[in-house]
């Protein structure tokens, strides 16, 4: 079987949302729950099969700490690896022989895109935009709006409580 069979059997199958984009060149929608979806490029080249999911823009903020997060979790990833733009977008790319690229393999890189990208962008919001995010939060507490889409920083914008000390015996 083609690696472009390859392609469009496993994603047909997976129930995936995708747009073929000329001879081997597929844009797909991988669905997910802290990123609602995050983007990917899956591109059969003349020399090699490469993967390409956009994560997130540039931070705003604590730059090295984003960078250094990044640079540790390459380390545990499967396929793929952290990466900027020249403009400081980050991305998981991923470079394989096209040989490699089996249904199996396939779902494989496409699970670990999936997990990577959903599984850390809370963390990379948290450290690279926090700010942001306790600005609008504030913004939307003072006109009343919906908080449910920011619950999951609700940690960084209530007070730090103080220890409360229990009972102690005389």
């Amino acid at each position: 079987m083609s690696l472009d069979a390859v392609l469009k059997s496993t994603l047909d199958e997976a129930g995936l949302k995708y747009d073929r984009r000329g001879a081997g060149r597929y844009f797909v929608t991988l669905p997910g729950t802290r990123k609602l979806q995050t983007n990917c490029w899956l591109v059969d080249g003349d020399h090699a099969f490469s993967v390409e999911a956009f994560v997130c823009r540039r931070p705003d903020e604590r730059h090295e700490d984003v960078y250094r997060f990044l640079l540790q979790r390459n380390a545990r990833l499967y396929g793929v690896h952290y990466t900027v733009d020249s403009v400081g977008d980050i991305y998981l790319v991923g470079r394989f022989g096209r040989e490699t690229i089996t249904a199996a393999e396939l779902d494989k890189i496409l699970g670990q895109v999936l997990e990577t990208a959903d599984g850390d962008f809370n963390t990379l919001l948290e450290i690279g935009f926090g700010t942001s995010i306790r600005r609008e939060w504030d913004w939307r507490v003072s006109r009343g709006e919906s908080l449910a889409n920011l619950q999951a920083f609700k940690h960084l914008v209530e007070p730090a409580r103080p220890h409360e000390p229990g009972l102690t015996e005389s």
